[in-house]
């Protein structure tokens, strides 16, 4: 089939003059003897700076490969259950019956039961996290849990009630596979709290108020329905951004809406105590408004301490 034919733009010998002002870029095209660029020489070998870029990588990728075996090696020694500790041996305390439902962590996060979670939490001394304070006695009721405070080099001192904040501390002879959850609190000048799960795995949970809703998930406390899953979302977020964070005039505005909800009910959702009360409560006694609360929220902060969840908090305020 006859094509057109276009008169060529320069002739075979023609030369064309280039301008010397560009970068000049590699040749693109295979030259002879099958080579790739200008890497390809004339008799067929390949540029020893291509085949050295080669080798380097093969290098890396064999050391990754070598790492990737040593982790795999060392979750082996941390994952095995111990023989003595099962599921079935797992006491629950009455304060934390009204939490434990029917999951637990296996169910929850769908590992091996005998496999330990790391929960690291970066938190500033200057804002202790009560909350988070309160969430880890329950899950200490709940589940065995291998806790530890350290300080970071970015902090010059810590009170020594801060260091004690999560109980006593374990002895070299507790072995993590005795555990389940493994809780490190890293007292650093952090902007945001911040906290990771299975630090392999997961990135970053940022603000208080979204680390209390995970580790409130890990007590299988959550509200089956949606309705009241959104009033725990709303209290939540109200006393962490008014509580906490706001004005003598949003603080006042929410006592009185909690001093409204707490003459319907024991607690903000009803016969139960729930994540709405923790955070709540906590933010409360963190912003100096439990001194002289209306009546309800009186009571209801009685309650509280009572349960004994609080008693971690009290020695924060002093």
């Amino acid at each position: 089939m006859s094509m057109y034919q276009v008169k060529p733009v320069c002739g075979g010998d023609m030369k064309v003059d280039l301008p010397t002002c560009m970068y000049t870029l590699p040749n693109v095209h295979a030259q002879q003897g099958g080579g790739c660029g200008d890497h390809a020489l004339q008799n067929g070998e390949v540029d020893p700076a291509l085949k050295a870029l080669e080798a380097r990588q093969d290098e890396i990728m064999r050391k990754l490969y070598e790492l990737k075996a040593a982790v795999d090696g060392l979750a082996k020694t941390v994952t095995t259950p111990d023989a003595d500790l099962d599921a079935t041996t797992l006491s629950q305390s009455p304060a934390a019956a009204a939490f434990t439902g029917t999951a637990d962590l296996d169910s929850l996060l769908g590992k091996d039961l005998g496999a330990l979670r790391d929960i690291v939490i970066n938190a500033n001394p200057a804002s202790p996290p009560l909350s988070l304070l309160v969430l880890h006695g329950l899950l200490c009721q709940r589940y065995r849990v291998l806790s530890s405070v350290h300080v970071h080099s970015s902090v010059s001192s810590v009170p020594p009630q801060l260091l004690s904040c999560l109980g006593p501390r374990h002895t070299e002879s507790y072995t993590r596979h005795r555990f389940q959850l493994g809780f490190t609190l890293i007292w650093k000048d952090v902007p945001k709290l911040q906290m990771k799960f299975n630090t392999q795995s997961m990135c970053s949970i940022e603000g208080e108020a979204n680390v209390a809703r995970f580790l409130f998930r890990l007590l299988a406390a959550d509200p089956q329905d949606a309705v009241t899953a959104t009033q725990v979302d709303s209290w939540v977020d109200m006393a962490m951004f008014q509580l906490a964070e706001g004005g003598s005039k949003e603080q006042a505005a929410v006592l009185r809406s909690l001093n409204s909800a707490l003459g319907r009910s024991p607690w903000l959702l009803g016969q139960e105590l729930t994540l709405a009360d923790i955070v709540c409560a906590c933010c409360l006694l963190r912003a100096g408004q439990a001194a002289s609360p209306p009546a309800n929220v009186h009571r209801w902060l009685q309650s509280c301490r009572n349960l004994g969840h609080f008693d971690c908090v009290y020695p924060l305020l002093q």
